[in-house]
């Protein structure tokens, strides 16, 4: 059974964007852009919600050709465009860049999806994020926390109709005062 994890930069006051959907306070470090690296490197599978899927479509496709591309944003930019995605919408109709669309049921097909053969799967957008949360889908949170307080916006967690018990995987701080931290779902 593949593993599912949801992983997001987020502020102090657990928002993964700041209302408007302003996430000008999250510019990664290299530090912190490495580190989103190589979990994309050790993904086999990412899913996404429509609105993340349009952040990331929108410039990683091409991102290895922009002129002030750095050699880790070039790696990831070519790691991104060629791993297997899904998106999960309801109103785009097309999908590029070795990615397949889901217009049903979002917790179906993550359930299939995990029972696969295969490595882990990252998980990314609040509102399908939530859904799996929900659903008890979810695995393993990497929360990448900036020392950052914006007073709302798209939070990082969703409601839930019961608790979920986690332990703490690794906790360290970044140079750039960013704090990681990876949890595991109790099971």
């Amino acid at each position: 059974m593949r593993k599912l994890i949801y992983g997001m930069n987020l502020t102090l006051d657990g928002y993964i964007a700041a209302p408007g959907d302003d996430i000008g306070w999250s510019v990664p470090s290299d530090e912190l852009f490495q580190f989103w690296s190589d979990q994309l490197q050790a993904t086999d599978l990412t899913l996404y919600g429509r609105k993340l899927w349009q952040t990331m479509s929108s410039y990683w496709p091409t991102g290895d050709q922009q002129p002030n591309a750095t050699p880790a944003q070039v790696e990831f930019a070519r790691r991104w465009r060629d791993m297997s995605k899904v998106v999960f919408s309801s109103t785009i109709d097309k999908v590029d860049w070795n990615t397949r669309l889901v217009t049903g049921d979002a917790v179906a097909e993550i359930t299939r999806l995990k029972a696969e053969d295969g490595g882990p799967m990252d998980i990314g957008g609040a509102t399908l994020a939530g859904v799996a949360m929900r659903a008890g889908l979810i695995d393993e949170y990497v929360l990448a926390t900036a020392p950052v307080l914006v007073g709302g916006g798209t939070p990082f967690f969703t409601a839930l109709d019961s608790w979920v018990n986690l332990n703490v995987v690794e906790t360290r701080t970044l140079p750039c005062g960013v704090i990681l931290t990876r949890y595991e779902t109790r099971r």
